[in-house]
Order: C-alpha cells, then sequence, then structure tokens
C-alpha cells in the first residue's frame, strides 16, 4: 500500500527525494486521522492497568522492568506527582517524603547504591504514601484534618502519651478552626495569626498535650494552618 504510490509518483517541480518525503508525509497524516477512541487493552484483551503507585501490581510489575534506569525514572517522576498532587497542602508528610526521595536519589546519582536498590526504596515509599492515606480513613479524616493530625503527631512525646482518637479529635477541631477563618490574609494579618496561636495554645492544654512540646507543636500547626488557609483562599 505504501509502495505502489511511491513508483507513480514522479514528475512536477519537485525533485524525486522531495517527492518521496512529501507522500510519505500524506499517507502518515491520514493514517494519524483519529476515527473515535480505542480501547488498545480491550482489542488485546488485557484488563486496563492501574498506572499509579498506589497499585500493588503495579510496583510489582515495575520490580521486574529489565532497564532498571528506566524504573528509576518512572517511579522518580510518580513520587513527585503524588507528592505534588496528594500531600500538596500537608507539610509534615511533603517534607518527610520529599526528605526520603533526595536522600535515595542522591545515593543513587553518587553511586553509593544500585539501581535495583534504589527501586526497592522507592517502592518502600509508594507503600507508604498508601498506608499513610489509608490510616486517614480508618480515622475517618479528610485531607485538611489529616494534616493537622500529622503535625500533632509529628513527636515521640505525643505519639506515646496520646491515643490516636485523641488527636484526630484535636485534628477535626484545628481544621474547623482554619474553617471559620478561611478568609485570613496571612500575610498581612498578624493580629489573626496572634489570635490563632493562642487559639491553637489553649487548645492543646485543654487535651493535655505534651508540655515539653507544646511550643514546638504550636509552631508547626501554626504553619499547617497557613498552608492550608491560603489554598483554601487562593
Amino acid at each position: 500500500a505504501i509502495r505502489a504510490p511511491l513508483i507513480k509518483g514522479g514528475g512536477g517541480t519537485r525533485s524525486q527525494g522531495e517527492g518521496v518525503d512529501y507522500q510519505l508525509q500524506q499517507l502518515i497524516s491520514k493514517s494519524l486521522v483519529a476515527d473515535g477512541v480505542t480501547d488498545i487493552f480491550k482489542i488485546a484483551g488485557l484488563k486496563n492497568p492501574d498506572i499509579s503507585i498506589m497499585s500493588e501490581e503495579f510496583l510489582s510489575e515495575v520490580s521486574k522492568i529489565p532497564q532498571k534506569n528506566l524504573a528509576v525514572e518512572l517511579l522518580q517522576r510518580l513520587i513527585k506527582d503524588e507528592l505534588r498532587t496528594r500531600f500538596r497542602t500537608n507539610v509534615v508528610k511533603q517534607r518527610r517524603f520529599s526528605e526520603m526521595l533526595t536522600a535515595s536519589l542522591n545515593r543513587y546519582t553518587n553511586r553509593a547504591i544500585e539501581a535495583a536498590q534504589v527501586i526497592e526504596e522507592l517502592i518502600v515509599m509508594a507503600r507508604r504514601f498508601r498506608e499513610d492515606l489509608e490510616s486517614g480513613i480508618s480515622l475517618g479524616l479528610d485531607s485538611s484534618e489529616k494534616s493537622f493530625y500529622d503535625a500533632l503527631a509529628d513527636n515521640r512525646s505525643a505519639q506515646d502519651l496520646m491515643k490516636e482518637e485523641v488527636l484526630a479529635t484535636m485534628a477535626i477541631e484545628l481544621a474547623e478552626i482554619l474553617r471559620k477563618n478561611v478568609t485570613i490574609d496571612w500575610h498581612n494579618r498578624e493580629s489573626v495569626r496572634a489570635r490563632l496561636r493562642l487559639l491553637i495554645k489553649s487548645m492543646l492544654r485543654r487535651y493535655r498535650y505534651p508540655p515539653d512540646e507544646v511550643a514546638s507543636a504550636v509552631d508547626l500547626v501554626l504553619q499547617q494552618a497557613e498552608t492550608l488557609g491560603e489554598e483554601l483562599t487562593s
């Protein structure tokens, strides 16, 4: 089908090479015209894959890719996408997972670890993403509330001395405080920031948050509130 029209091509002002190029372009253009959406997985009799680091099946397939450097690049890009979407407004998890990713990739770049090892580390990260999201669901928290929960639980004393249910209740209360102040201009309203700081301190004392960690917790919770507040008002 391709050969026949090329043989017929000839005359005109174009050189032979130009004529061949032109007719090839025409054939390719016609062949690429979309005639509707086609599910190539269905045609092949395959189940549509979940191209996501949240899919255990997909992670298993990635680990088997012969070109290990491509597997590293694929996982790196998917993890960065997840950080930008699922953990964009979660100060604690964004920082923690970003540090883990950077550390693994730096060791790989500096030849301290092989590609197969960094793939294992990135897959472990992906599984932690999934576990983190599932923990929020099990506690009955939405993404904003889970962000406050992570801020409150970001120290060993709170994890050891306080129950998950109590921290979850505090997180829900903090999210409600933020919703009531959603129009705050964080860059110009120092008085509002000071008032929120007092509200956070009062709430931590009311729930008997470990006193040795109150100061750092207030700063982190306020930072989390600002991040969520700017997202909600943007």
